[in-house]
């Protein structure tokens, strides 16, 4: 009985337990991608034109990206506590806009419909850096493949919950917003106590690497399964029996990873502390500088004091003639021969916010972020438009099809950027610009609006686009720590609405109305420019079509240079920061 408490304790406080329930509670974390869903019921049932339903558009995606309040609890509260708190905005802005719509509450005004709709995404905030904070601190090593992981499950939540809805098979379309609010809302208070740090450095395995090969396979296995089942589903009229089994399957998919947390805890003998401490030292290390260690007395004279080659040597050797320094400052300070304080954080150790936004690497990586993952959701925003555009008549297979692109964006981008900096220790932005590329072809597929670049553009946008989930996250924790990470990663993510904002609210519309309104009209567009643009937006003129591969030609080659300009930013970020990775992984490699 003894032994069996034991592993039921090894068990709970195992880091892939903790790891499933995010990726868990992240499939529940997209609930931003249902807006195309649930738009036509709310547009239906308040009588809303298409401007309205963009304004709700923009409150759901600010909803989505703003996470200030989110990062800032998750710092002094526990994080059962910001799931919580998430869980009940996620249920009271959507459960409010469920009681709208069905006509049983009276109906609100649309400045507090958007209010609604942004504390009912806001809600994902507060899972996504839950599960990142717990996660990354417990798999300090592993920070490429568990935030690519785990974002790519928040971009395939829409799909996964899309499935299940469909096995619901209500005429009403409102109650896919009731699903929303209730569905995700008792997921994450069932998993609430389960997400959290469980000294998940300690518990280094040499089956990890076998641990994280089975996850991938899953991944792929239930990226695959989806679009196969997205096909069918639009190909062929299915009965709701098959459709009740294939949701089925697709649940067993996601039960699957349960079994490596199981297998660890009772199938396996767990390790004595005489077996921990025969890992090699660069195993049981984390790669960040950012644990409290001693090093948090070094003081600025230090920089003045240590000769250049101190930052060349091995990091044993560096930390041995640092303590030196700091002993021989330290009895001088006692003599009244200096005055001692506390130096600024360097690239690898812990920031806070304010810190790191006067360094120079925090903006370049923000200002990459927003010119590469803003055009891609630019993309996103207008697919549907561009494709029809260029006569497709089916839309939403391009919006299912990008959204898979996006998850296994996300799961390479994490693989690749990971190998990038454990096999040459080579700094992980090397891996953004990798993907910035392979969006500015994407958006030239676009431009030229040849047979089939629909398809290669969606493929191409969506790869790039989500590896920026998975590298940006996990970068960042690198150059400035894991102690304030909740708030450093809610900070970035506000590169996503600024750039839809110029990108799509903005240039794109601007550029299509153009071409609409001379189509329409036979004649030059005139002065038709981005104010009166955006006065069209605010004052709810009804929208222009616009026919042909002219509609958004400028628009793509305007995206493809921006994503050009964020490999720039890049790799000048790469050149700064290849000292920090040497001595982040360098060490690694022996």
């Amino acid at each position: 009985m003894g032994c069996l408490n034991q592993k039921l304790s090894s068990f709970l406080n195992n880091r892939w337990l903790v790891f499933v329930a995010a990726m868990w509670i992240q499939s529940c974390a997209g609930i931003g991608y249902l807006f195309g869903s649930i738009s036509p019921a709310i547009k239906t049932s308040l009588n809303y034109n298409q401007r309205q339903v963009a304004r709700l558009g923009v409150a759901k995606d600010l909803g989505d990206s703003v996470g200030f309040l989110a990062g800032s609890l998750s710092e002094i509260l526990p994080l059962w506590a910001a799931l919580l708190i998430g869980a009940i905005q996620n249920f009271v802005g959507y459960g409010w806009v469920w009681l709208v719509v069905t006509g049983r509450v009276p109906v609100l005004p649309l400045w507090a419909m958007c209010i609604l709709i942004f504390i009912g995404t806001n809600g994902e905030t507060y899972f996504n850096t839950a599960a990142l904070v717990s996660c990354v601190q417990n798999f300090p090593k592993s920070r490429g493949p568990v935030v690519g992981i785990l974002k790519g499950f928040a971009g395939l939540g829409g799909a996964i919950l899309t499935q299940i809805y469909a096995v619901v098979h209500s005429p009403d379309h409102a109650s896919l917003i009731f699903m929303v609010a209730v569905g995700p809302t008792m997921v994450v208070i069932a998993l609430m106590f389960i997400v959290r740090p469980v000294g998940g450095h300690k518990q280094i395995r040499p089956s990890d690497g076998f641990s994280f090969s089975v996850v991938y396979g899953i991944c792929l296995v239930l990226a695959s399964y989806l679009m196969g089942v997205m096909l069918v589903e639009d190909l062929v009229d299915l009965s709701h029996t098959v459709i009740t089994i294939l949701t089925v399957i697709l649940f067993v998919i996601l039960l699957i990873p349960i079994l490596i947390p199981v297998a660890l805890s009772f199938s396996w003998e767990p390790r004595t502390s005489v077996e921990e401490a025969l890992l090699p030292e660069s195993q049981k290390e984390g790669p960040s500088k950012s644990e409290d260690t001693g090093e948090d007395i070094i003081f600025s004279e230090i920089e003045d004091e240590k000769p250049n080659e101190v930052d060349l040597l091995p990091a044993s050797e560096r930390q041995k003639r640092i303590a030196q320094l700091q002993a021989k400052l330290a009895q001088a300070a006692a003599e009244g021969a200096v005055r001692i304080k506390k130096r600024r954080p360097h690239r690898g150790e812990d920031f806070t916010l304010m810190e790191a936004l006067i360094k120079a690497d925090f903006w370049l990586i923000f200002f990459s972020l927003l010119l590469g993952s803003g055009s891609g959701l630019t993309v996103i925003d207008n697919l549907g438009q561009m494709s029809q555009s260029l006569g497709y008549n089916n839309t939403h297979v391009f919006v299912s099809m990008i959204s898979i692109w996006n998850f296994l964006g996300r799961i390479g981008g994490g693989y690749f950027s990971e190998k990038i900096v454990r096999d040459y220790a080579y700094p992980r932005p090397i891996a953004m610009a990798g993907a910035q590329v392979i969006m500015a072809v994407g958006h030239f597929f676009f431009a030229m609006g040849w047979p089939g670049a629909m398809y290669v553009g969606t493929l191409l946008v969506g790869l790039g686009y989500g590896a920026h989930w998975a590298i940006v996250p996990a970068a960042a924790s690198e150059l400035f720590g894991l102690k304030k990470f909740g708030a450093l990663y809610n900070f970035l993510t506000l590169a996503n609405p600024a750039g839809s904002l110029v990108f799509s609210g903005l240039i794109a519309s601007s550029i299509y109305d153009r071409e609409a309104e001379k189509q329409a009209h036979g004649r030059h567009p005139g002065q038709h420019s981005l104010l009166s643009s955006f006065s069209s937006f605010v004052f709810l003129d009804d929208p222009l079509k616009c026919e042909g591969a002219i509609c958004f030609f400028l628009t793509s080659m305007i995206m493809s240079g921006l994503c050009i300009i964020a490999v720039v930013l890049s790799m000048i970020l790469v050149h700064r920061t290849k000292t920090v990775y040497t001595h982040l992984y360098g060490r690694t490699r022996r």
